[in-house]
Formats: structure tokens, sequence, C-alpha cells
């Protein structure tokens, strides 16, 4: 135990990213509640103190025992661990603007932790809070043009404090400075990454199933099939059997595809399909709400899998049901231990599987992984790169690429201070009258969106990053901005949105535009240059119909994203294409990262 690091869960959406990291830097780590005695976390070579939705000056916020100041051990605190750590050193933390995304950081003192790094680099925030005055034993290492005291450090007991997040891909030294502390601070042996293999995982499921046998829901994208072939590897043909309902809310072709990959596979014969469709549309009738949305849709699946099960003369206490569920649908659905913030209650994660879960009666072979881990595994199995380097599709479907309302409402104004700072770049910029979710110091958020329009019809992705971040770390009401791309739209202040739901029609023109984003991309080999591509329809009218935003995004885990910057032909053709489309305004681009937005908007 002298050779791990204790991690301690203060309720971080990026808290499992840090023991994944520290894994890839072969460094072994268990990660504990907070209330985990300082004399247990004692016997491990250090503690990192992960981020949290909450703000330490708060009544309830996570704390842990003082006593771990007194262990001499070395201490990393990361976003709300830095500002717990610096508190309990006597530090001031307040709140502030806030820093989402992409961040400069510039380095002032070249300390151990930022040793081999340049003195300017790109760090991932997601803060309101900030430590605002640091006791003179303690010295400030880095600071961004909004938080003075983003990174420091004392040097004699070693402790250090990060406001910005090193476990996640985005920040650019983020894994140097991460092997620096376990190795230089710690005195642990970092080696180079740690490939999965098969064997360990097949032999886990085994021990798990026992003599049971699984009952899988097959979505056909990559985490269900992987998962499926997984278990079909791990048990005897008889004992395992697939479950593809079509909700009527897939893409385009979606059903065929995957019948087309298991036939391949070997494994057409075990899966079992059941169209109901009308079933989940007359259910998400009038239904607005996007957390409704998504545990109406889990709750249908469980229904139609019991349904199966019982035609087929299943008896549910020698099966267990098998679900795809990764890593990032458990931490934005709550986390495993409760302490971090519901960004998005995930269709697999909806109350009635959570009791199945508390029972013991579900198996879920990557729900340690990340998207980026599944690929990976799918390729060690023999799956094609057509299937594992596939877009990720959420289980509900098209249904939250769908936006509902159920009032009317016009654009608004943005404020004097921001209209300014959109004018001055030549944009136009208000404030539309809907909102989406996002995740923003380690909580949720559901506020309005920012529309752009480029006064020289150009797409500038350098200045639309700029006032992107920009418009969501002072506009507090705002978490998403987007670009029009395409419409005949004289002024976006003419926007209004009017009263929808989850209606065939609609989700019809949803499918056709996201085909037509596949179509374009494929055609030019763009396929594989995004990691995701969420098409949206938004009840946002200028004549009478709606919008599609798109949203191409780069991504490694999911957990962080960057918009991607597509080739600006191909954009405008894809725009061109759907612009055409009956009931088609206006095509917008979406241009926030993760933080502050979501990959999805709902």
């Amino acid at each position: 135990m002298e050779k791990t690091i204790a991690i301690v869960d203060l309720g971080g959406q990026y808290c499992h990213l840090i023991w994944r990291q520290l894994r890839r830097l072969g460094v072994e780590s268990e990660i504990y509640g907070p209330s985990t005695s300082s004399e247990f976390l004692a016997k491990h070579a250090g503690i990192i103190l992960s981020g949290g939705p909450q703000s330490v000056y708060e009544k309830g916020a996570p704390k842990v025992s003082e006593d771990i100041l007194r262990l001499n051990i070395p201490l990393l605190g990361i976003c709300y661990g830095h500002q717990l750590l610096a508190q309990m050193l006597g530090a001031d933390v307040r709140k502030g603007e806030g820093e989402f995304g992409p961040t400069k950081l510039s380095v002032v003192a070249q300390d151990t932790l930022f040793r081999g790094t340049p003195q300017e680099q790109i760090v991932w925030m997601s803060h309101t809070d900030s430590v605002t005055k640091l006791p003179s034993e303690l010295l400030t290492l880095a600071s961004t043009s909004q938080c003075r005291n983003a990174a420091f450090s004392d040097v004699r007991r070693h402790f250090y404090g990060v406001q910005f997040h090193p476990e996640v891909v985005h920040t650019e030294n983020g894994l140097k400075i991460l092997r620096t502390f376990v190795s230089s601070v710690c005195g642990l042996r970092a080696s180079k990454d740690i490939k999965y293999r098969i064997k360990p995982l097949v032999d886990k499921i085994r021990a798990r199933v026992g003599r049971k046998s699984v009952f899988f829901l097959v979505s056909g994208g990559v985490d269900s099939t992987v998962a499926f072939v997984l278990c079909a590897k791990a048990l005897p043909k008889d004992r395992i059997w697939g479950l593809y309902v079509d909700t009527g809310l897939m893409r385009k072709d979606e059903t065929e595809a995957l019948r087309i990959n298991l036939a391949r596979l070997g494994l057409l014969d075990r899966l079992k399909t059941r169209d109901r469709s009308a079933d989940f549309l007359e259910n998400l009738r009038g239904v607005s709400n996007p957390e409704t949305k998504r545990q109406m849709i889990g709750r249908l699946f469980v229904q139609v899998q019991s349904e199966v099960m019982h035609e087929l003369g299943i008896d549910d206490r020698r099966w267990l049901l098998g679900q795809g569920t990764i890593y990032p649908d458990t931490i934005e659905s709550g986390g495993a231990r409760g302490l971090a913030a519901v960004i998005k209650t995930h269709h697999n994660r909806c109350p009635e599987i959570l009791e199945m879960i508390r029972k013991g009666r579900v198996i879920e072979p990557l729900a340690e992984f990340y998207k980026d881990d599944v690929r990976e595994l799918g390729k060690a199995l023999g799956l094609e790169p057509k299937l594992t380097n596939r877009w990720p599709f959420p289980g509900p479907g098209l249904a939250i690429r769908c936006l509902c309302s159920r009032t009317t409402a016009k654009s608004s104004k943005i404020n004097d201070a921001l209209r300014k700072c959109v004018a001055a770049l030549n944009y136009e910029g208000v404030l539309l009258p809907i909102k989406s979710v996002g995740v923003q110091g380690d909580a949720r958020t559901y506020r309005k969106v920012v529309a752009l329009r480029d006064g020289g019809d150009e797409i500038d992705y350098e200045k639309l990053q700029r006032l992107s971040t920009e418009l969501c770390n002072v506009h507090t009401a705002t978490n998403r901005v987007v670009v029009l791309i395409s419409g005949r739209v004289k002024s976006l202040e003419s926007a209004t949105i009017k009263r929808a739901t989850v209606t065939r029609p609609r989700v019809e023109l949803l499918r056709e535009a996201d085909h037509i984003v596949r179509s374009k991309m494929e055609a030019h080999g763009l396929v594989e240059s995004v990691w995701q591509f969420p098409v949206v329809l938004v009840p946002i009218s200028f004549h009478g119909g709606e919008s599609i935003i798109l949203r191409p995004v780069n991504s490694t885990d999911g957990m962080t994203a960057s918009f991607a910057r597509l080739p600006k032909d191909v954009l405008r053709r894809i725009a061109g294409e759907i612009i055409e489309l009956s009931g088609v305004d206006a095509v917008f681009l979406d241009v926030t990262s993760k933080p502050p937005a979501t990959i999805e908007w709902e």
C-alpha cells in the first residue's frame, strides 16, 4: 500500500480521470471518500484532493480532516481540492467571475511541479471560486488573467494546489505535471502507458456472472456492441441474448447497420429485436424537460426488457441485465458515491436501473472505462474500424437532440459590456430564448444560449473561440454560444421560440439533417477528423420553421471537449444542403467548449 496514491473524491466530475491518468503512468491509486481517516491515508505515498461542485465556505461542503496536514506526506489539491487545501493552510477563498475551458496560464515560479514545462501554457479550467490571498509561507506558482493564485506550493512540506485540471487531456502539460508529482515529489516510479488486455476482463465477467446468464441491451453503438461481444467471448452462446429496441429515435439506417455488424461477428442469431417506436413517441408526447425525457426513455427500455424476458420464459433470478455503460455515464448521472452533481441522468442510470444495480442484477463490463478505452478494446477484439471509430450516439437517441418548448418567447439583447465586446470583432449577438445543459464548476447549469452573426459573413474560428470563452465566463446567464452559418435571417433579434414537442415529423426532419451531415463528412473523408457530431433541432424560428445546430467536437474521453474546426467549404456545403430541407429556417454552428457546455444539448 505504501506504493500507491490516495485520491480523495470531493464530488468532482473528473475525479475518476485522475485515477485513469495515474494508471496510464503505471502508478497504482485508490479512490476514497472525504471521511477516510488520516491514519488510513498515511499508508500511501501521496494524497490528491479532487475537484468538486461546491464552495469550501458553504455549510455542508465536503471537508477532509486537517490531520492530513501533519502526516508528512505530499499533498496535491486540484480545483476544489486546491481551494480546500489553501483554506486549511490559512488562505482566503472567495467567489469570482469564473473560468471555463481553455485558459492561458503564466508560470511565475519554476517550482518542482512545473519543471520542464513552458512559462506560458494552456490549461483547462472549470471554477467560479478562487484563492484570493495566500499566507506568507505559501508561494504563488502560476496565475491567469482572472485568477492570481492559479497554483501554489509549500515546498518544505510538499503541499501543492492547482486551480486547473491537469487530469484532462486539454491541459497541455497535465500528464507531465502529474508525473512530476508522483515521481519527483512522491518518489514513485512512473512508467509508459499500460495497454488493456482482454483476458482479465473476460475472467472478471465469468466471475461476476457465475452460473447465471446475461440478457444484454444492445443499441448498435460502440459501447454496447463491445460489451456484448466481451460477454459473448466470456460465456457459452446459450447463456447470452441481446435485445435491440427500435425506439423510432435512431439515425437513418441504424437498425440495418447493427444487423450487419452482428452478423459479421457471428452473433446475429443471439439478437432479439422489437419495434416499439410508437410507444416511445407516444410517451414522449408533451414532454419538454430534458431530465424527464432521459428518465422516461430509461424506464421504457426496462419495461421492454422485462416483457421480452417474460416472452422468452427467462427467469430474471438466473439472468443478469447487461449494459454498455461507460464511466462518463455514471459520473454525469451523479457518480457512484453520490457526491458529484447530476449533470444529466443517462438512460442507463434511471431509478429503475439503479434499483436493479442495488439488487445485484446488472453487469456492466465497461463501467470503469472511457470512450477511447472502449475503442482500444474493440480493436483488440477484432471489430472493424468502421464500428470502433464511429461517432458516439446517445442511448436516448434523437429524442435529446430534438429540443422542445412549452412556451413562446422572443430573443433578448446581451448586456452593454458584452455587446461592445461582440461589436468590436464585427459580430451581432443576442440571447436566444432557449436553454441548454452545461457543466460549470463541476455543477449542472441550465442556461440561455448566445447567438452570433458575423457582419462580414466570415467564419473565423479563433475569434469565435475568444468570444465563446469570454461570453460564457462573464455572462452568468449563458453556457453556450452558436454562430449563424446559413439562413434567410435579416436580424438575429427576430428569433422567436415556438411551442414544440417530440413528434414523428420533427424526428424525421432531424434524422434527415443528421444523415446529410454524416454523408457529407464521409464523402470528404472527414469522419475520423471529429470525435462526435451531434445535430440538434431547436424550435427557434425566423419564418415559421425551426433551426438546426451543428455540434462537431473533438475529445479523447468525453469528459472535456473543444469544438471542431471543420474545413469552411465543407461546413458551408453541409449547411447549404440542410437549409434546403422543408421546415428549416437557419443553421448554426456550436462554438463552445466542454466546459462550460456539455457535448449534448440535453
